[in-house]
């Protein structure tokens, strides 16, 4: 047993214990030269598999006799790096606290601003991320882009899979954003403003678009000033026109609603126009049976159609006069009453 008195049974060394890793004040211990290095530790509640004992920077095994150690030898005691399996999350033993601190102090990458995000979306085009330019236009969801951007991309067929409700030009409302001054000079990245109000286009206050002219006034004006007139080209419009520049989910869950309700509405339109014969084939043939069908005789009266399908002439012959001399002049001779000869074959006589 390690301690300041042992037994006479053999000689003992004097050895100093460094507890280094425990944060602990060194030991200075005198052990019997016949025992283990391992019974220095004989006080400390540790179990043999968490440390290992060094000696001059070397380990030391445990089953080491005491005597090998020179007078006053100083041995550390070291602790083992967990390898797992004990709620460290895995770590192992090429791990250090070195590893940790690297790992904690990297800096990591920054959280997108929600400030900055909402700025973009009324400064910036939401398909190439320039800032937004004359001429301008708002798609049916109230996402604003650059016209150039957007028709180039749908040219190219390069538009992205989130803007796929985006069909052609129909879908592109033409807007009117009313710059502020000199907002441009000084560099300023909220350019455009309320032409009524004054409010920046920033984001922080709610806009909407007239569909019937395109003009961007804030939900501010249009609340002080009761009217049915845009405020700026005082063209009337009706409460449907308005159309909220980057809504809420709400306001952009009614306007995919009412666009899916407009194609609807134009689809069932089409296919109306179409059962009632008026395109493709049924067009064409109802065109042809009407057109047979008001043929008129000369006196303007509807006839029968199966008579008014032929002329006679002897039918229509004037009064005293004989029907076969009149019909005659419409019709050519004919052949059965002329009688050829050989004389006369050359001759084109009746057979005009």
């Amino acid at each position: 047993m390690a301690g300041s008195a042992h037994p006479a049974s053999g000689a003992a060394r004097a050895v100093v214990l460094r507890l280094d890793d425990l944060s602990l004040p060194p030991r200075y211990l005198t052990v019997p030269s016949h025992l283990p290095v391992s019974d220095l530790l004989g006080s400390l509640p540790l179990p043999s598999s968490s440390y290992y004992l060094t000696a001059d920077g070397r380990p030391l095994p445990s089953s080491t006799p005491v005597s090998s150690l020179r007078p006053s030898a100083s041995v550390q005691l070291r602790l083992r790096a967990l390898r797992g399996g004990g709620g460290d999350g895995g770590a192992t033993g090429a791990e250090s606290r070195d590893c940790y601190l690297s790992m904690y102090l990297a800096k990591k990458p920054d959280k997108a601003d929600p400030n900055e995000a909402r700025l973009s979306r009324f400064t910036c085009c939401a398909l190439s991320g320039e800032p937004l330019a004359a001429p301008a236009v708002a798609d049916r969801l109230g996402n604003l882009y650059n016209k150039e951007a957007l028709v180039e991309a749908l040219l190219h067929k390069r538009l992205p899979k989130a803007m796929s409700y985006i069909r052609g030009l129909r879908d592109m409302i033409p807007i009117h954003l009313h710059p502020r001054p000199d907002a441009d000079a000084a560099g300023e990245e909220v350019r455009f403003q309320c032409p009524v109000t004054g409010l920046e286009f920033n984001g922080k206050y709610q806009f909407l678009a007239l569909r019937g002219c395109g003009h961007v006034l804030s939900v501010k004006a249009l609340k002080e000033v009761k009217t049915s007139a845009c405020l700026v080209c005082h063209k009337e419009f009706e409460e449907a026109d308005k159309m909220p520049i980057n809504g809420t989910e709400d306001e952009v869950a009614a306007l995919r609603k009412r666009m899916e309700e407009e194609r609807g509405k134009v689809k069932e339109k089409k296919e109306k126009k179409v059962g009632n014969g008026l395109s493709g084939n049924k067009h064409a043939a109802n065109v042809a049976a009407a057109g047979a069908g008001a043929d008129k005789l000369e006196n303007g009266k509807k006839g029968d159609a199966a008579s008014a399908k032929r002329f006679k002439a002897s039918d229509h012959a004037p009064a005293h006069a004989n029907k076969e001399v009149y019909a005659s002049i419409f019709t050519s001779s004919r052949k059965s009453d002329f009688k050829e000869t050989y004389s006369c074959r050359s001759l084109p006589l009746g057979r005009n």
